[in-house]
């Protein structure tokens, strides 16, 4: 049973679409994570630690890349050490402190992330798709406004 099954006509409207939400992100997820798997043998957590090591080109520390991620420095150890035996990022030392390096992605890296994040996005277009381009601007402006209102210091009424 999804998400959206628990709610029943009685529930405010707020949360059936709170619950719907929650729904379609989780099977968008579960298809992307399979994908990933199928195409290029890896996972949405990699994905997303090259994604964040893409838009930084001088690359990241470790503890700059675990608050991204919003995930535990474990976490992004474990990756960036199977992404550096595979020649896929590089780790570098930083200067002035002995402790601490960057990591970033290396050329192999860089392209391959390009060829998963040009599918990935094929896949998101193609989740979206009964959606037309009106739907969709309208669907954005409205998450919009609820991103608004649930933003960190907000409090609602």
């Amino acid at each position: 049973m999804d998400m959206e099954a628990r709610a029943h006509s009685e529930h405010p409207e707020a949360l059936r679409l709170w619950l719907r939400l929650l729904t379609c992100t989780q099977l968008v997820e579960k298809q992307v994570r399979t994908l990933l798997r199928e195409s290029f043998n890896t996972t949405l957590p990699r994905f997303d630690l090259m994604a964040q090591l893409e838009r930084a080109p001088a690359g990241l520390k470790m503890n700059e890349l675990s608050r991204r991620m919003m995930v535990t420095g474990g976490n992004v150890t474990g990756i960036t050490d199977q992404l550096a035996t595979e020649g896929l990022v590089e780790r570098i030392d930083v200067e002035g402190d002995r402790r601490a390096y960057r990591v970033r992605l290396t050329p192999k890296g860089r392209k391959q992330f390009h060829d998963m994040a040009r599918r990935h996005e094929d896949w998101i277009v193609s989740a979206f798709s009964a959606l037309t381009d009106k739907d969709l601007a309208t669907l954005h402006k409205l998450l919009g406004k609820v991103k608004d209102r649930a933003t960190p210091g907000e409090t609602a009424a």
